[in-house]
């Protein structure tokens, strides 16, 4: 197999509704919120890292292909390396395939007129956040147990970065068709923690598709225009 090209698929996501993925609950403040989110260490904006986007991207597709594995009572990740799910996504380690994954996906950082927007807002309960506050109910004493869940707020937008690294035995369009499927039932699902109950509704916009080959790496390394 030879690498043909790295496509490079560029995209916006906005919150639609409170979005929580969450960090370490280390180091917080007295008066913080008990579940954080997973913020950057440097700058302190939330952002989504890129396993979140591709581990849901993956379920979602192995579910409505009905390629989700039962074991022992448990759903596996599909491992069979010939269907469309691991051709774009990879195979776990112990699989007899090798098939090699064919798509990155990176963090997505806040975009920076939404983080000016949230660091300048007198509304957020911490900087760039809103903290929501839940109620359990003791099941047996019908206690009511508070909880506060840090959500990044709704209206927020990330820049997303898919790399689709296409080889030349490979179909594009089917690629491109797959990631664009998994992209799709995100959207009508939920991306991060507590998307049953309302959080993590997102819309997620291609902006642009682009390539590099070998000539564009060994001349100007300027992507080009993927061309439908």
């Amino acid at each position: 197999m030879k690498l043909d090209k790295k496509v490079i698929i560029s995209g916006n996501i906005k919150a639609l509704t409170g979005l929580h993925i969450g960090g370490s609950g280390q180091g917080m403040a007295i008066g913080g919120a008990d579940s954080p989110v997973l913020r950057d260490p440097i700058t302190n904006i939330p952002y989504i890292p890129g396993s979140s986007l591709k581990g849901k991207m993956r379920s979602l597709l192995e579910k409505i292909t009905g390629k989700l594995p039962i074991k022992n009572g448990k759903a596996e990740p599909c491992k069979c390396g010939n269907c469309d799910v691991c051709t774009v996504f990879g195979v776990p380690a112990e699989a007899d395939s090798k098939l090699p994954g064919r798509l990155i996906v990176r963090d997505a950082f806040m975009k920076p007129e939404s983080a000016d927007i949230l660091d300048k807002s007198n509304n957020t309960d911490m900087p760039y956040t809103e903290v929501k506050t839940e109620v359990t109910i003791d099941r047996i004493t019908s206690k009511a147990n508070p909880r506060q869940i840090e959500r990044v707020p709704s209206g927020a937008e990330f820049d997303m970065q898919l790399i689709l690294n296409v080889y030349d035995e490979d179909d594009l369009n089917s690629l491109l068709n797959t990631v664009e499927t998994s992209l799709k039932l995100v959207e009508d699902d939920y991306l991060g923690g507590n998307g049953t109950r309302g959080y993590g509704q997102v819309q997620i916009d291609i902006t642009g598709i682009s390539y590099k080959d070998e000539s564009i790496y060994a001349g100007d390394n300027v992507a080009q225009k993927l061309e439908a």
